[in-house]
């Protein structure tokens, strides 16, 4: 009995014997592939893929999107003030074009009243062209202010260009008659020219009649006259 190596017990019929647990296969597979799985992402990461940035990269790209976003934000502003001043250049266009449009059309009506005025104002008495169609005369503060139309017959005639010349007969307080003559008044008109302004009187002197004198240009033989009496 010393010598035999058998157990000397042996589990009854209602005993077992207990085996060593392993882990199973397919866990350890399964681990061993996510680690593997999980230690080449890391390595393609670090070895291909961005670089991970530092504090002061991150702060300074941080900086630099602020201001990215800063300048975007100008240049909409600017933008939009730019749409604003369109739409308003476009109305004061649109505004513009309006006005003219009835500008033509009354520039288009006065003509056509100035054809019928033309026709019906009454001819120089002398008969000349360009002739004196009207005149009016009138004392005012020393000066004697004056209107004077002149035309010509033919609405197609060349321009007329010369001078105008005022002879003046007035009288002074103590009764003495005086004579007078205006500087050459340029004119330069087609078929008609509406002058005015005023002439300096000598002083106290008072205007009582006036001969207009119309020179062409280059030449002193009038082209026409008339006398006014002054009102």
């Amino acid at each position: 009995m010393l010598g035999s190596k058998r157990n000397t017990f042996k589990p009854t019929a209602y005993g077992h014997t207990r085996r060593k647990r392993r882990i199973p296969r397919w866990l350890v597979l399964m681990i061993t592939g996510m680690v593997l799985g999980a230690g080449g992402l890391l390595f393609i990461q670090k070895s291909y893929g961005p670089q991970m940035l530092t504090v002061e990269q991150s702060q300074q790209l941080h900086d630099e999107l602020h201001t990215i976003k800063a300048e975007n934000q100008r240049l909409q502003a600017r933008i939009t003030s730019a749409e604003r001043e369109r739409d308003l250049s476009l109305t004061q266009v649109s505004t513009a074009t309006e006005k003219l449009e009835r500008h033509d059309s009354i520039v288009s009506a006065l003509e056509n009243d100035l054809t019928l005025f033309a026709a019906a104002m009454p001819a120089d008495p002398r008969g000349t062209s360009p002739g004196i169609r009207a005149a009016d005369f009138a004392n005012s503060d020393g000066k004697l202010d004056y209107t004077i139309l002149l035309m010509q017959d033919n609405p197609d005639a060349n321009a007329f260009k010369g001078t105008m010349v005022l002879n003046i007969q007035g009288r002074y307080p103590n009764g003495r008659t005086g004579y007078i003559d205006s500087d050459p008044i340029p004119l330069d008109f087609g078929r008609y020219v509406h002058a005015q302004g005023a002439f300096e009187l000598p002083s106290g002197m008072s205007a009582r009649q006036v001969t207009i004198q119309v020179y062409p240009e280059g030449n002193d033989k009038t082209a026409a006259m008339r006398i006014i009496n002054v009102r």
